[in-house]
């Protein structure tokens, strides 16, 4: 498969795996309705990192991601800040990214790579991500997704008629949509689909004897070049007898006595084909009937389409209802008591909403990575509160501070005040937990004294051995010095927030004893400081003993 070559590619393809793990620290003055909160999480940070930390808690575990990074317009002035050891990359570190900076779009891409290769990290192996983007970066990004989540993996590239009346501003041709980028995981999704509404459902105007609706559709193909010599396979006879009522498809070119022949003619009396295979007509003989045409003078064969009670609507690759306009987003941002220039063309609402219903489940847990003025939580709380649903969010936005402007903070003052105020203007029984990234949780930093708390240490000590996430996070205690169970392992962490605690602590042998009796037939994983065990030791009470920080980050690469 060929692949997109950019300036930092190779620097950058990898840099997910060198970022390290940060801790998640919940500021408390800043969660709303706290008892309501149900998991949902709006994280204040650098995405990258929050992305890192979530891995060890909701890896593989998030059925739909939505993003609608940076258009790279050259407008935006968005500024590459990821900590890249390399001095070409160095270079791009704290500049804003122009329309004149020749490096732009490499910019863009080196900041997409780790970010999208930690989201298909987080994703379900059956969830579906959704990016909006516009044609600046659209056919690079989607080369780094057939070169992230595979070619074969693409879903979809749709056409969301935002702004029907068109750019005034575009030179040749304005732009009146942007896209909608669809990809899914490794296995096949479930999707759901929209239920039909009156505009679709007013053309089922037929009721069979049960009382079901249906309408007929021809089963002739109706394109231009759908002549009989195209496609051979689907050219074949029906034959239907008025006075026996017997119908059904063959091949051969014979009119029986007291039978009418019926073929694809197409409107020019020209022979075409039908849109079935005779295979299929056979297998669905009960759904077709033959049916005289007046205004040609000519029998065609039609199908009886239900309408099921169930029925899902596919969508098309064009979006133009009036809810996904650009307009409209800013008008709901507005009735929430915002200014326009607060932020620029928020998301509607009404956009997210038909992601959701056809990509998740009144269950799932939905991630949005560049939050911004919070639409994606607004719009899962709608749902909710309409279905009785409980889907989840994970909202991830930074504070987008400058030196000119050091306390601004994008995620406190925009995305966070918008959930609020969407919570008490629209009554939805929801909350949720403010989270700030905290410190790394790498040799360098623990050494120096900045600590984790156990439960954070504890969860990513457990993802760095297994490989996966802890499922029973209540089950952690510190007074034990236990982590969890995998398989037939037992993994203890002995370990304090406390730097002058820690340099004390090791393994001993009563604790040995204290974790064996307690599990007599497994083996134990023990992280600690240090070991006051002998290799017999170790052996006789089947411990494995990994030491933090160093040996921990040592086993881990």
């Amino acid at each position: 498969m060929p692949t997109l070559q950019f300036k930092g590619r190779n620097i950058i393809w990898n840099h997910h795996l060198s970022v390290p793990y940060h801790a998640l620290d919940e500021v408390e003055k800043l969660s709303v309705n706290p008892k309501k909160e149900d998991d949902n999480l709006l994280i204040e940070g650098d995405n990258l990192l929050a992305l890192k930390a979530l891995l060890p808690t909701y890896g593989g575990k998030v059925d739909c991601i939505y993003i609608d990074p940076p258009y790279n317009t050259g407008n935006e002035d968005w500024i590459y800040n990821d900590n890249v050891n390399n001095p070409m990359i160095a270079e791009w570190i704290g500049k804003a990214v122009g329309k004149e900076d020749l490096t732009r779009h490499d910019k863009w891409m080196c900041m997409m790579v780790p970010r999208l290769q930690l989201l298909k990290e987080l994703l379900h192996p059956k969830g579906l991500i959704f990016i909006s983007i516009d044609n600046n970066e659209i056919h690079r990004l989607r080369s780094l997704m057939d070169g992230i989540f595979g070619e074969e993996n693409l879903v979809g590239e749709i056409a969301n008629i935002n702004n029907p009346k068109g750019r005034s501003d575009d030179k040749y041709i304005p732009t009146a949509h942007e896209y909608l980028l669809v990809y899914k995981n490794i296995e096949e999704p479930i999707l759901y689909g929209w239920k039909p509404d009156v505009n679709v459902t007013k053309r089922y105007r037929k009721v069979d004897k049960d009382g079901k609706r249906w309408r007929e559709i021809d089963l002739r193909k109706t394109g231009d070049n759908d002549l009989r010599e195209d496609r051979q396979n689907l050219f074949y006879y029906f034959l239907y007898s008025e006075k026996n009522k017997q119908f059904y498809p063959t091949r051969e070119d014979k009119n029986p006595r007291g039978f009418i022949q019926i073929k694809p003619l197409r409107e020019d009396g020209r022979e075409g084909n039908w849109r079935w295979e005779q295979e299929t007509a056979e297998e669905k003989i009960k759904s077709l009937f033959p049916k005289f045409m007046p205004n040609r003078k000519v029998w065609s064969v039609f199908e009886k389409d239900y309408l099921q009670q169930d029925e899902r609507i596919k969508p098309t690759s064009a979006w133009t209802k009036k809810a996904f306009n650009s307009e409209r987003g800013t008008e709901q941002f507005i009735e929430l008591g915002f200014e326009k220039d607060d932020f620029p063309k928020p998301k509607p609402v009404g956009l997210l909403r038909h992601i959701l219903e056809f990509a998740c489940d009144k269950n799932s847990t939905i991630l949005d990575s560049f939050a911004g003025s919070g639409t994606t939580g607004h719009a899962i709380m709608d749902l909710n509160k309409e279905d009785a649903g409980k889907r989840k969010f994970i909202l991830v936005q930074m504070t987008e501070s400058t030196p000119e402007e050091p306390k601004k903070n994008i995620c406190k003052e925009i995305t966070r005040e918008r959930l609020k105020r969407a919570i008490e203007k629209y009554g939805y029984d929801a909350g949720f937990k403010y989270l700030r990234v905290g410190t790394p949780l790498d040799p360098e930093t623990m050494l120096s004294g900045k600590l984790p708390k156990y439960e954070q240490f504890a969860k990513y000590i457990y993802y760095l051995c297994t490989g996966e996430n802890l499922q029973n996070e209540k089950n952690i205690s510190e007074k034990e010095y236990f982590v969890g169970q995998h398989g037939n392992n037992v993994i203890h962490l002995i370990y304090k927030q406390d730097f002058e605690q820690l340099t004390h602590l090791a393994l001993n042998l009563e604790l040995a004893e204290q974790f064996r009796k307690a599990h007599p037939k497994r083996r134990l994983v023990v992280y600690a400081p240090a070991c006051f065990l002998s290799e017999e030791d170790l052996e006789e009470f089947q411990i494995d003993f990994v030491g933090i920080p160093y040996d921990l980050f040592q086993r881990n690469s």
